[in-house]
C-alpha cells in the first residue's frame, strides 16, 4: 500500500502596494480625524464614528458617494438597503446553525429523543441513517380491494396443506397458504409439517410457532382452525384420494388460476388439500393487498415459541459480550456443506482423492444431471463465471478483510457440516479467529431441549442472524432470503451482505490482481450490497425484498 501524505506550508502574502497607495485607501476611514477641524471636537464622537461608518459604506456605493446630488434622502435609502442585505445574511446563518445543532426527533426502544444532529460517517456495521428514513414498513395497513372475512358458515369450504422441506421453505409454503385461502374466501386449517426425506424431523406447527398468536392475529384477514372438522371422517382420504387433492399447480400461479380450478372443486367438496405446495403463488398476478397479507403473515403473524426467541437472546448477548466489554457481531450464513456442494455442481479446490469421491457422491445422488461426467467442467466454469457457485470459506475471509473487517471481529456461524472440515475452514478461522456456532455459545444442557426438533435448531440460528449487526450470506437458498427481507423491513440499518460472487470469480481468477485493486473492487462493489430496499421488478422475490407493497415510501 502506498500511503499518500500532503504537507502543508503557508505561504506569507507581501503587500506591495506603495505608502501612497496605503494612504488613499485609508482616507475614507480617517478622513475626519485629519480634519482642519478635528482638534474643535472629541476624536471619538459618536458624529466622527457615524461619519467614518458612512464613508465605508458609500464606498460600497460609488455612484451615491461621487454624485454631488447625494442627499440625505440617498442615505436613507443606502441604509435601508444595508438593513436588509444584513438582515438576510443573519436569517441565513442562523437557519445554518440551527439545522447543523439543532436536535431532532427519533427513536430509541420505542421511547421519542431529542438527538443531535451529527455529520455520518462510513461504517462497517451500519447502513447510513440518512439511508434509512425513506421507507418504513406497512403491512399491517388493510386496505380495500379484497372481500371482508365472511361469517364462518358461510366460507367456501376448507383448505389444507403440507408445508414441504426446511423450516424456511415451510414458512413460505405458509405465508402462501393463508394468501390463497384469502384468495378464495375458505376457511385455513392449520398446516401440518411435513416430514422431509432429507432434514427426516417430526416437528409440528405447535412445536415452533405460537399457534395462538398466528390465529388471533390473522382473525380479520383469514378464518384458521385447528384440526380438521369433526364432521369429515374420512381423514386418511386427504393427500391420498385424487378427489380431495389439487395436484399440477403451476409455479408461481397467478390469483385467477386459484379462482378457475381450485375454488369449485372447494365449494363441491367442502374440503381440499394443495400438493405440491411450494413457491405455487406468484407475486406480480395477484392483487397488491394478497401480497401484503403475505408480509403480514411472514412479519407479524409467525412468532417462534417463547421459549426459542429466549434463548436466542441469551445467545446474541453472549456474542455481543464475549471480550467482557459490549461489542457488534456479524452473522455469516455459510452453505458449504456436502449437499450444497454436490448439488451445485462447481468446482473446487481439493485433492484428486476428494473430486473423486464428490464424483462418486454427484454420479449417486443425481444420475440424471452427471450423465457421464464429461460435460461437467464447462459447465463448472461457466456457472463460476455466472456467480452461481458457493463461496469457500477461505473466500469469504478475503472478502471480509478486505471489506476493512479487523481480525478481532465477532463471527457467529450459522451452517451444517463444512464441507472438507477443518481443513476447509483453517483459512477463515486464520483470519477471523473469533469464529463460534451455537454448540460453542451453549451447553448441551442448553441445547439438549432443542434438539428434539431440527427445526428447532434452525430457528436459533434463523434468530440469532436476524439480531446481528452484519449479516452476511455466501449463497442463496430461502434462508438467506429471509433473513435479508426480514431486515429490509424491520428499518435496514443494520448491513446485510450480498457478495457479488460474478465479480469475486473474475477476481479471484487474475493472478494480475494486487491486493491495493482487489479492495477497491471489493469495496465499491458493495457499496450497494448492503440491505437497502431496493426498486422492483417483474417476478422479483417478495421474500428477499419486500419493498412494494409491504413498504411505503
Amino acid at each position: 500500500m502506498v500511503e499518500l501524505r500532503h504537507s502543508s506550508s503557508s505561504l506569507g502574502s507581501r503587500a506591495a502596494s506603495s505608502p501612497m497607495k496605503r494612504d488613499e485607501d485609508a482616507s475614507p476611514l480617517i478622513h475626519d480625524q485629519f480634519s482642519p477641524h478635528a482638534e474643535d471636537h472629541p476624536r471619538h464622537s459618536s458624529r466622527d464614528r457615524d461619519r467614518s461608518f458612512w464613508w465605508q459604506i458609500h464606498s460600497f456605493f460609488p455612484s451615491f458617494k461621487d454624485d454631488p446630488r447625494f442627499s440625505q434622502r440617498g442615505s436613507r435609502i443606502s441604509l435601508f438597503v444595508l438593513m436588509l442585505v444584513a438582515i438576510a445574511g443573519l436569517i441565513s446563518i442562523f437557519s445554518i446553525l440551527q439545522r447543523l445543532n439543532s436536535p431532532y426527533l427519533c427513536k430509541k426502544d420505542g421511547i421519542v429523543l431529542h438527538c443531535p444532529r451529527v455529520k455520518e460517517k462510513p461504517s462497517l456495521w451500519e447502513n447510513p441513517f440518512t439511508a434509512t428514513t425513506s421507507w418504513k414498513p406497512c403491512a399491517e395497513r388493510r386496505e380495500g380491494g379484497i372481500s371482508e372475512l365472511p361469517p364462518e358458515n358461510e366460507t367456501s369450504g376448507y383448505l389444507f396443506i403440507h408445508a414441504e422441506g426446511g423450516l424456511n421453505q415451510q414458512r413460505i409454503a405458509i405465508c402462501n397458504a393463508v394468501a390463497v385461502a384469502k384468495i378464495l374466501n375458505a376457511t385455513l386449517i392449520l398446516p401440518v409439517l411435513k416430514q422431509d426425506q432429507i432434514w427426516k424431523d417430526q416437528t409440528k406447527f405447535e412445536d415452533i410457532f405460537d399457534v395462538d398468536h398466528f390465529i388471533d392475529y390473522l382473525k380479520d384477514d383469514v378464518r384458521i382452525v385447528r384440526d380438521i372438522p369433526e364432521w369429515f371422517t374420512d381423514k386418511s382420504e386427504l393427500f391420498t384420494s385424487i378427489r380431495r387433492t389439487v395436484k399440477n399447480i403451476p409455479k408461481y400461479a397467478p390469483a385467477q388460476f386459484y379462482i378457475d380450478n381450485v375454488l369449485p372443486r372447494i365449494k363441491e367438496k367442502k374440503i381440499m388439500s394443495l400438493k405440491p405446495f411450494v413457491d405455487r403463488l406468484g407475486y406480480d398476478n395477484v392483487p397488491p393487498e394478497i401480497n401484503r397479507l403475505r408480509c403480514r403473515v411472514n412479519y407479524h403473524a409467525l412468532k417462534f415459541l417463547p421459549e426459542v426467541e429466549e434463548m436466542s437472546d441469551l445467545l446474541v448477548s453472549r456474542m455481543r459480550n464475549r471480550t467482557g466489554s459490549p461489542n457488534p457481531y456479524m452473522a455469516l450464513h455459510l452453505r458449504f456443506e456436502k449437499g450444497m456442494v454436490g448439488l451445485s455442481f462447481c468446482d473446487f479446490v481439493g485433492t484428486r482423492e476428494e473430486k473423486a469421491r464428490m464424483a462418486e457422491y454427484r454420479q449417486k445422488e443425481w444420475p440424471r444431471r452427471y450423465k457421464n461426467g464429461t460435460h461437467l467442467w464447462q459447465l463448472a466454469l461457466q456457472k463460476r463465471k455466472e456467480g452461481r457457485c458457493p463461496l469457500e470459506p477461505g473466500e469469504v475471509a478475503v472478502i471480509l478483510r478486505a471489506m476493512g473487517y479487523p481480525k478481532e471481529t465477532q463471527i457467529y456461524v450459522a451452517s451444517g457440516q463444512v464441507y472438507g472440515g477443518q481443513n476447509r475452514m483453517a483459512p477463515l478461522r486464520n483470519m477471523f479467529p473469533n469464529l463460534v456456532t451455537k454448540e460453542e455459545l451453549a451447553s448441551k444442557e442448553e441445547l439438549a431441549v432443542f434438539r428434539k426438533h431440527v427445526t428447532s435448531l434452525a430457528a436459533l440460528d434463523f434468530l440469532v442472524c436476524l439480531k446481528s449487526d452484519v449479516f452476511v450470506m455466501t449463497h442463496g437458498g430461502n434462508f438467506a432470503k429471509l433473513i435479508i427481507g426480514a431486515r429490509r423491513y424491520m428499518g435496514h440499518r443494520q448491513k446485510s451482505i450480498k457478495p457479488d460472487k460474478g465479480l469475486m470469480s473474475k477476481s479471484f481468477g487474475d493472478p494480475y490482481m494486487g491486493w491495493a485493486n482487489f479492495v477497491e473492487d471489493v469495496v465499491v462493489t458493495h457499496q450497494t450490497r448492503t440491505g437497502l430496499p431496493e426498486e422492483t421488478f417483474p417476478n422479483y422475490d417478495l421474500w428477499e425484498n419486500p419493498l412494494t407493497p409491504c413498504m411505503c415510501n
